[in-house]
């Protein structure tokens, strides 16, 4: 892909830069520590810790380099709860690329690295017995999603600014419809029209500190209904 290059990121860990819309897939001040911080942190443990169940959807939007799914994988290794991960990629990248990122060097989990980026797409795959994993090959905006499937979001698009359609309220509200009462969403991006919008849909919505070199990002729940 001549137009996506590999860049280094101040936590030493790899990112991608696409440079058709001069955007990385990941925060240049640090690329493991900004999905550690957002996602998992904030957005797993923190659904974990609040509800202790014994099982937990996930729908990623923009599984990108596969960091995200790959960390969520690592932290629930030692774990017993029940995981469906599922996630949406218009583009994704050639093995090329992801077999020259360094996360595994870092973390370690090489062959499950290579099995999410591996697994066929649009179907349903084991990771362990416990951690189911599903891909789809398509834009969020044609992906089929029923309603309260989801207990957690991961919201990874690219910036607002840059692929202004996956954050319009329409998609938005496709997204929320899809969550289980309670349910999580959580996003790097801070911006003030999308937490209106995820109030607007009925969330209640949490600004928190962002990771490094961010100010911000934001959590939003959504109620029992």
């Amino acid at each position: 892909m001549p137009d996506i290059k590999i860049i280094v990121t101040s936590d030493g860990s790899h990112s991608l830069l696409n440079e058709v819309l001069n955007e990385t897939y990941h925060s240049v001040h640090g690329a493991i520590q900004e999905s550690e911080h957002v996602f998992i942190n904030n957005g797993l443990h923190y659904f974990l810790e609040k509800h202790h169940p014994s099982m937990v959807s996930i729908f990623e939007v923009g599984f990108g380099t596969g960091l995200n799914a790959l960390l969520t994988v690592k932290a629930l290794q030692a774990e017993n709860t029940f995981v469906r991960y599922v996630s949406v990629e218009a583009f994704p990248i050639g093995e090329e690329l992801w077999t020259s990122l360094n996360y595994t060097k870092v973390l370690g989990c090489e062959d499950t690295f290579a099995f999410l980026h591996r697994s066929p797409w649009e179907k349903l795959n084991k990771i362990s017995e416990h951690i189911e994993f599903l891909k789809y090959q398509t834009p969020l905006e044609k992906v089929e999603l029923k309603d309260h499937s989801f207990d957690l979001v991961f919201f990874d698009a690219f910036a607002p600014n840059k692929q202004p359609e996956l954050w319009t309220i329409d998609v938005l509200q496709k997204v929320v419809d899809a969550m289980n009462p309670n349910g999580v969403f959580v996003t790097y991006c801070a911006k003030g029209q999308l937490k209106r919008d995820l109030k607007e849909l009925g969330l209640i919505v949490e600004t928190l500190p962002g990771p490094p070199g961010k100010k911000e990002m934001v959590r939003a729940t959504k109620l029992l209904s």
